[in-house]
């Protein structure tokens, strides 16, 4: 017997915006400040800034560097910066890769210039496991 349709929660993407931007008070014209929240929604919504959800298990995680020498202070950040610096690397290849197939470059340069941006994604593979969902993940040359 077929198990019928799992119903499946959406997970909730990190903000990507500030905590100011979303409680601050209604913009106004003659402030600074406004014009400069206006500025970088604008920027999001050109460059096609999406909200990406984390895996469940990482919300509210750290990520951690450790020496491998005794004595020396180890590095932590929360996961939630890590991710939206991961995120933010997949958004750029993808306008770099955009920018490449539309330039008035000859095929060979493409092909190569191409190749450079997959190999790239294949590299940064490792970091999928942070992904809730599958569509939003890194693709290496091999689709993996």
């Amino acid at each position: 017997m077929a198990a019928g349709p799992r119903s499946r929660s959406v997970p909730e993407p990190f903000p990507i915006v500030s905590e100011r931007e979303r409680t601050g008070p209604t913009m106004t014209p003659d402030r600074e400040a406004d014009l400069e929240l206006l500025l970088r929604r604008v920027i999001r919504e050109e460059a096609g800034v999406t909200p990406v959800a984390p895996a469940d298990k990482w919300r509210g995680g750290t990520l951690v560097l450790r020496p491998g020498s005794p004595g020396l202070q180890e590095k932590t950040w929360p996961i939630e910066t890590f991710f939206h610096k991961v995120v933010m690397l997949r958004n750029r290849l993808r306008t770099m890769e955009q920018q490449i197939n539309s330039a008035e470059l000859p095929d060979d340069v493409k092909v190569r210039l191409q190749g450079y941006i997959s190999g790239c994604y294949g590299t940064l593979t490792s970091f999928n496991v942070l992904f809730a969902e599958e569509e939003d993940q890194f693709k290496g040359a091999g689709g993996d």
